[in-house]
C-alpha cells in the first residue's frame, strides 16, 4: 500500500488553517486539566459575588507572599525585582503584580478579566407582603433572559451596612442546612395569555420577586404580620431593621454548586463562569509565575456586565493609579510621563468568554469564525456588535505575536467572532485598557448557555486558557 501523501494532501497540510481538538492531546495534560478544574470549582462555589471572589483571591495572594501596595506606599518601601504586590479596590475589584527583571518603562505584560456576573439585586426597599406571603423585589443586573431565572433555588449573598456603620456579611442558601429562596411562575393551566407573549415579555422585570416567607407573627393588633415576623428574624440573626436594606448590597444568585457535566465529566456546569472562568485562569497563571522578565500584572474588574462604569469598573482609574504607584516605588524621579510611557509599551490579554457553538442553535453562528467547546482558548481580534461598535480591534502585529507564541508553546487555540454579524455581539474590558495606549487582544474560554443560571465550560479549554495566560505573562 502506498502511504506517501499526494501533492494536494501536502499542500493542504502546509497551507490551510484547521482548528484542533484539545482533548486529542497528551494524557498527562488531560489529567492536569481535571486537577486544575477541581480547584476551579471550589473558586466558583466560594466566590459567587464580586466581593466574595475578591476575598478568595486576596487570601491566595497573601498566602503566596504578596504585600499590600498601599501599605508599602505609606512606608515608602522601594520595589525590587521579584516583589509581589496587590491592591483590593473597595472590596469589589483587585489588581496585583510581580516585579520583573526589566524596567517598568519598557512595558508590562497584563492579563485582565471581570468578576461580576448577571444576577438579581435586591431593590433598596425590597420587602413586601401579599396573599399570605412575603416577597423581595429585585432589579436584574446585566443582560439576562428573564424567563430562565424563575422556579430555581436562590441563595442570598452580600453585605448590610447598619445605621451605626457596622458591616454584616450575609450568605444564606449555600449550606445544605440553609433555606433557599425562589421566584414563582404561573402554572400551565392558567398561562394561556402569558404563553402568547414574546420571550422578552413572558416574565417582566417587576415579576422577578423572590419568595421569602409565609409565617405570621402571632399578634392580632398589627398589620403585615408576615413581614413583621421576617423583620423579627432578620433582627435576631443580623441586628437589622428595615431601613438597613437601603444601605445594603444583597444579591440573589443561583443556589447551585459547581458540578461536572457529562458522563465523561469533561465539562463544568456552574453559575457565574462568565467571567470567573477567565479570572480564575488569570489568577492561577500569576500565582504560578517564577520570575518573569517583564513585570506581570493582573486586573480583575467589577461592573463589566453593565458597561464597566464606576470606581470599581474598567473605566475607572484603578489600572493607571496602580501602575503609577509601581513606578513611584521603583524610580527615584517619578513623573506622569513615566506612567504613560509604561502603558504605551504594555500589552494585555483581555480574558473574557466567547459563545461556543451550540449544536441545537447552530444557525446563529458563522461556522468558520466561531468558537467550539474543546478546541482550546479562543482569541478574538475584536468584539463589539453590528459593525464592531464598542469594540477594541487588536492590530495585526499583536495578533501575530500571540498566535506565534501560542504555537511555539503548544497552546491549543482558535480564532472566533461572537455570532453572525447582524445578530448581536458583546463587549469586554479591552476597549477601556486600549484607550490607555496598551496593545490589547481579547481571548478566553468558549461557554454554552451564557448569562443563564448555569453556564457550561469544557475542562480542557479552562486548562488551555490557564496555559495561555501563563506563557504570555512569562514572555519577553
Amino acid at each position: 500500500m502506498n502511504n506517501e501523501k499526494t501533492q494536494g494532501e501536502l499542500l493542504k497540510e502546509k497551507l490551510t488553517y484547521k482548528q484542533k481538538n484539545a482533548w486529542e492531546h497528551s494524557e498527562k495534560e488531560i489529567q492536569q486539566a481535571f486537577e486544575l478544574c477541581d480547584e476551579y470549582k471550589k473558586y466558583l462555589d466560594e466566590g459567587k459575588t464580586e466581593r466574595e471572589f475578591c476575598s478568595v483571591v486576596e487570601k491566595q495572594l497573601v498566602k503566596a507572599g504578596y504585600e499590600n501596595l498601599n501599605e508599602l506606599m505609606i512606608k515608602g518601601t522601594k520595589l525590587k525585582q521579584g516583589d509581589k504586590v496587590y491592591y483590593i479596590n473597595k472590596g469589589k475589584s483587585a489588581i496585583f503584580a510581580v516585579i520583573g527583571q526589566e524596567p517598568l518603562t519598557g512595558g508590562i505584560n497584563m492579563v485582565g478579566a471581570h468578576i461580576d456576573s448577571p444576577r438579581l439585586d435586591l431593590k433598596p426597599n425590597p420587602l413586601y407582603e401579599g396573599a399570605g406571603m412575603v416577597l423581595l423585589k429585585t432589579h436584574y443586573y446585566g443582560g439576562i433572559k428573564k424567563y430562565q431565572w424563575v422556579t430555581i433555588p436562590y441563595a442570598l449573598h452580600g453585605v448590610v451596612i447598619k445605621a451605626d456603620g457596622t458591616k454584616v456579611e450575609i450568605s444564606i442558601g449555600e449550606d445544605d442546612k440553609d433555606p433557599v429562596f425562589t421566584i414563582t411562575d404561573l402554572l400551565p393551566h392558567l398561562a394561556q395569555e402569558q404563553m402568547q407573549k414574546k420571550a422578552t415579555a413572558v416574565i417582566e422585570g417587576e415579576s422577578l420577586n423572590i419568595l421569602f416567607g409565609s409565617m405570621p407573627l402571632k399578634d392580632d393588633k398589627v398589620k403585615d404580620k408576615i413581614k413583621l415576623n421576617i423583620l423579627k428574624l432578620l433582627n435576631e440573626k443580623y441586628g437589622m431593621v428595615e431601613e438597613d436594606f437601603i444601605s445594603a448590597e444583597l444579591e440573589a444568585v443561583p443556589a447551585y454548586k459547581a458540578r461536572d457535566i457529562g458522563l465523561d465529566r469533561s465539562m463544568i456546569g456552574a453559575y457565574g463562569q462568565d467571567d470567573r472562568v477567565c479570572a480564575f485562569t488569570c489568577v492561577k497563571a500569576m500565582l504560578n509565575l517564577v520570575q518573569p522578565e517583564k513585570t506581570a500584572l493582573c486586573i480583575l474588574t467589577d461592573k463589566e456586565e453593565i458597561g464597566s462604569m464606576g470606581n470599581t469598573g474598567a473605566q475607572s482609574s484603578l489600572l493607571k493609579n496602580f501602575v503609577s504607584k509601581l513606578l513611584y516605588l521603583s524610580t527615584d524621579n517619578y513623573s506622569d510621563i513615566l506612567t504613560n510611557q509604561c502603558l504605551e509599551n504594555s500589552k494585555m490579554l483581555s480574558a473574557d468568554v466567547n459563545a461556543a457553538v451550540d449544536p441545537t442553535y447552530e444557525s446563529v453562528n458563522e461556522k468558520s469564525n466561531s468558537s467550539y467547546m474543546g478546541n482550546g482558548i479562543v482569541i478574538q481580534k475584536y468584539t463589539g456588535s453590528r459593525g464592531k461598535y464598542d469594540a477594541s480591534d487588536a492590530n495585526a502585529e499583536f495578533m501575530a505575536e500571540i498566535r506565534n507564541l501560542f504555537n511555539k508553546e503548544g497552546i491549543i487555540w482558535h480564532s472566533s467572532e461572537m455570532g453572525k454579524v447582524d445578530l448581536g455581539g458583546g463587549g469586554t474590558i479591552a476597549q477601556y485598557v486600549a484607550n490607555l495606549g496598551v496593545d490589547v487582544l481579547d481571548c478566553g474560554v468558549p461557554i454554552l448557555s451564557m448569562h443563564s443560571p448555569i453556564e457550561i465550560s469544557s475542562k480542557i479549554d479552562v486548562y488551555m486558557s490557564y496555559k495561555g495566560m501563563k506563557v504570555f505573562l512569562e514572555s519577553k
